[in-house]
């Protein structure tokens, strides 16, 4: 086993201390809204998410973030990470991916093999979202980009459906069923990812961006978008 892929397992686990637990990304809206009341609705949320949004957007964008961290091209992270964080279509969205750079980051800094040179090169931009952070923690570690694509959609989708089973809510074994389901999709979708020309992205997800905008002003909370 290489230590990249030890490492690609320590950037998906929930342990990770960058507070992705906290956030729903409009899941709970959804629930309260009554859209998502069970397993199977719950399952059909998190996969369309994970294939029309995730998968056609964040995961090759991350992908091309890899390849010019690889590099160091400083002006092509910068237009990709302001890409990504103009992509967020409500404050709450915005304010997480810039909490969850900013946390990783200030990770990074505290771990002794980390390069300096590439945390001079993150530290260069001032609010780095979290997959720009993640992506050059993963070229950092020399993680294969199939692999990186793979560690970070299985990230989201437990964080997903962990908060679904607190939303919802839903017991351990339905969430171990959506999570069978999702780990089965993530192989195609993450290899689609990586054949994906820029012209090709899109984050287009209405019912997605309804959600995290409603669930700002939702009265009764347990997340923070």
């Amino acid at each position: 086993m290489s230590l990249a892929f030890m490492r690609l397992l320590q950037l998906a686990s929930p342990a990770l201390p960058v507070g992705a637990y906290t956030y729903s990304q409009g899941l709970e809206w959804a629930v309260e809204a009554g859209t998502v009341a069970d397993e199977a609705a719950a399952l059909c949320w998190i996969a369309e998410l994970l294939d029309w949004n995730l998968g056609r957007f964040e995961a090759p964008l991350l992908s091309r973030m890899l390849a010019a961290w690889r590099i160091e091209d400083d002006a092509e992270l910068a237009r990709l990470d302001a890409e990504f964080v103009a992509s967020r279509e409500s404050a709450e969205l915005r304010a997480e991916t810039l909490q969850m750079g900013y946390s990783l980051r200030r990770l990074l800094d505290e771990l002794g093999d980390f390069p300096a040179r590439l945390r001079e090169h993150l530290h260069a931009l001032p609010q780095p979202s979290f997959p720009l952070a993640w992506s050059c923690a993963a070229a950092a570690w020399d993680a294969p980009a199939a692999d990186a694509l793979h560690a970070y959609l299985w990230a989201w989708s437990e964080n997903q459906v962990m908060a679904a089973l607190k939303a919802v809510p839903l017991g351990q074994s339905a969430g171990q069923r959506i999570l069978a389901e999702l780990g089965a999709r993530i192989p195609a979708i993450a290899a689609r990812a990586l054949e994906m020309t820029e012209e090709d992205f899109s984050n287009y997800a209405p019912g997605f961006a309804i959600a995290c905008c409603r669930h700002e002003s939702q009265y009764t909370r347990l997340f923070r978008s």
